[in-house]
């Protein structure tokens, strides 16, 4: 509850803020310390401290995993806001109602991980996405970004109205909004019930970007400020994880593998399209955008297993890929060329930056001593221990392999191909806390329970 109410309050001071305050570079600051309270706070009440005392009843129910989520959520906007707070600062004449939004954004994402009623899903949704749409269009003068704004927009909106039916249909057959009532009472389930679950199962499916409901992200992650898109990736994104843990760990555990032979389908997509199409990008923003869908498809294991193991390896997956895709969009936004040929040369003139670049590409491709290898394990044993394994997880194996071919890509103009990059001069603070970020990924690939025994304690 402290994430939720603290992170609204912050948004408002600092949209009122811009009243004020002049001075751009102070909104960044503001920002940092409002994130470093929030993510204190929140640690703090996964122990017991609570600043509101609010009886929530039905409508949420906090707990050790969801607090985890939140931490991971926060630390990686902290860290997003330190490296890439400047370049919000370029975006516009609206910083302070930039980080407003994000702000609002945290608020969603509180909902989302302590749901236990389809009203507040609907609600903790529509706080994250909202702000997106704006945040999307931000730029004005940039048309590709109008247009990926509208766009965003539309099929956000179109999606929400999937969602709705079918919390409707779900509270027609059922009475009650409650998901833990549902579950109860969902065997065995009627045709209604069946159609509503699938609904909701194709929004959440088009919020985290997975295939077949995934065609929107390209583009609006394209058009996007860079620094936006980096926000969009990664928070925005493993927060529909959340959300479909919360509801399928509730609804679909008790459902005798009803929704195994749906969800399967869907990873396999998201991992084909994901993949196969990142493999002909030629600039690496757009190739990111691609690899992101690739990620959801194996964040989809977790929902596909809902388990212990899958529950850690989604934590551990959400901080990974957070870690390396902020880290790596943090250096690409600063860059004049997005193009794979932009990089190359790039480990001469900045060898630092490139070392990081290295870490987070090895991370994402899942190469052993990162978190990103032991994330995709953590996914993987999951969907073992169902006993369904069959070619899905074969299939998995085979696209991770397909991936290092696109990221290695990056690090071969980097290190391999001669030219020029024009970099601009970054402050210590700025390469201090991306060397912290290529650090945290190996101590977390190396000691996993850095991160997952707060999930027990």
């Amino acid at each position: 509850m402290n994430t939720i109410i603290l992170s609204a309050v912050f948004g408002v001071v600092l949209m009122l803020s811009g009243i004020f305050i002049e001075n751009k570079s102070a909104f960044k600051n503001i920002a940092a310390v409002a994130l470093a309270i929030l993510l204190s706070l929140n640690i703090a009440e996964s122990y017991g401290f609570q600043i509101f005392r609010i009886n929530t009843g039905v409508f949420l129910h906090f707990s050790k995993f969801g607090f985890l989520f939140n931490s991971i959520c926060l630390g990686a906007t902290l860290l997003y806001t330190i490296l890439s707070g400047r370049d919000i600062e370029n975006v516009g004449n609206h910083v302070a109602e930039y980080f407003a939004l994000i702000f609002f954004v945290l608020c969603g994402v509180g909902i989302v991980t302590a749901y236990t009623n389809l009203l507040m899903l609907f609600i903790g949704i529509e706080i994250i996405s909202i702000p997106l749409y704006i945040l999307t269009g931000s730029d004005k003068r940039n048309l590709k970004g109008n247009e990926a704004s509208l766009k965003y927009f539309l099929m956000g909106s179109f999606s929400t109205g999937i969602m709705l039916m079918g919390i409707a249909l779900l509270y027609g057959t059922n009475g009650s909004f409650s998901v833990d009532r549902v579950s109860r009472e969902m065997m065995p389930l009627t045709y209604l019930e069946a159609l509503g679950l699938i609904l909701i199962f194709v929004s959440l499916s088009f919020k985290v970007s997975a295939a077949p409901f995934h065609f929107w992200t390209p583009d609006v992650y394209d058009g996007a400020p860079t620094v936006f898109t980096s926000f969009m990736a990664t928070i925005v994104k493993v927060a529909g994880f959340a959300a479909f843990i919360r509801l399928f760990e509730s609804r679909y555990g008790n459902m005798g593998g009803q929704t195994d032979r749906l969800i399967a389908v869907v990873i396999v997509l998201t991992l084909a399209f994901g993949n196969l199409t990142a493999v002909f990008q030629q600039s690496v923003k757009r190739m990111l955008a691609y690899s992101s869908i690739a990620q959801a498809g194996f964040m989809m294991f977790a929902v596909y297993a809902v388990n212990d193991a899958a529950k850690e390896g989604l934590l551990l997956y959400a901080a990974s890929y957070c870690l390396a895709t902020i880290a790596i969009f943090a250096v690409l936004v600063k860059m004049e060329d997005y193009s794979f040929e932009g990089f190359n040369g790039f480990a001469k003139s900045e060898p630092l930056l490139a070392g990081v670049l290295v870490v987070c590409l090895l991370s994402l491709a899942g190469i052993p001593l990162t978190s990103g290898f032991l994330a995709k394990y953590y996914m993987l044993s999951a969907a073992i221990k169902t006993g369904q394994v069959g070619l899905l997880v074969v299939l998995a194996v085979l696209f991770a392999a397909v991936s290092v071919y696109y990221y290695f890509r990056v690090i071969q103009a980097m290190y391999f191909k001669e030219g020029n990059v024009v970099y601009p001069a970054v402050s210590v603070s700025y390469k201090f806390t991306l060397v912290f970020i290529a650090a945290l990924i190996i101590a977390l690939g190396i000691f996993p329970n850095l991160l997952l025994q707060f999930l027990y304690f």
